[in-house]
């Protein structure tokens, strides 16, 4: 069976969630404004991609493969990251709400979060060396085993990152949210 190929075309407020995406591979695709919730994009290829302020809300990521994919402006709600395909995964967000996403045991380096919102995301075991999270709210967000080496966690807040269970050398953090690496000792920090 042939596998539909679709390259350098744009999507404009398209509703997917009532005529599903076809599966296949696109390539160079921009999405702006598009309707993804509760879709199956199960199996889809997108490769150089970019989303503009698209909801994919709840949608399934089944080997799902993001490869040099970008989100912007997006609503990213529940999200099973840690399902799609791992090879070459690579992404990046800005201006985006992923809360309720899992990101479990994914390899994100160097991968961009900027002006995001990450409350309630599970990044347990996953490897965020050289990551950028700046200026991300991480309220309640999970960090167990978590390699955040050489992260740039800068401006965001909310978080609550343990240093003994976590590994973050060299990673780098604004004055005012040092606290976060110290929540379990339940300390008063004025």
């Amino acid at each position: 069976m042939d596998t539909a190929y679709f390259e350098d075309q744009s999507f404009d407020k398209k509703n997917f969630t009532e005529a599903p995406l076809q599966p296949g591979e696109y390539e160079s695709c921009t999405f702006t404004n598009c309707n993804f919730s509760d879709a199956d994009l199960s199996g889809i290829r997108f490769s150089a991609c970019t989303f503009n302020g698209c909801n994919l809300g709840m949608a399934k990521l089944v080997k799902t493969s993001f490869q040099d994919t970008v989100f912007r402006d997006c609503k990213l709600l529940g999200l099973h990251f840690d399902l799609c395909d791992g090879f070459l995964f690579t992404v990046s967000f800005e201006n985006c709400m992923l809360n309720l996403s899992s990101f479990y045991k994914l390899k994100l380096k160097k991968t961009n979060f900027i002006n995001c919102t990450l409350q309630e995301v599970d990044f347990t075991e996953a490897d965020l060396g050289n990551a950028v999270l700046k200026d991300c709210d991480l309220s309640r967000a999970v960090f167990d085993n978590t390699v955040l080496e050489k992260a740039d966690l800068r401006g965001s807040y909310h978080f609550s990152i343990d240093p003994e269970r976590n590994r973050i050398r060299k990673a780098r953090f604004s004055v005012g949210a040092i606290a976060g690496l110290l929540d379990k000792y339940e300390l008063d920090i004025d």
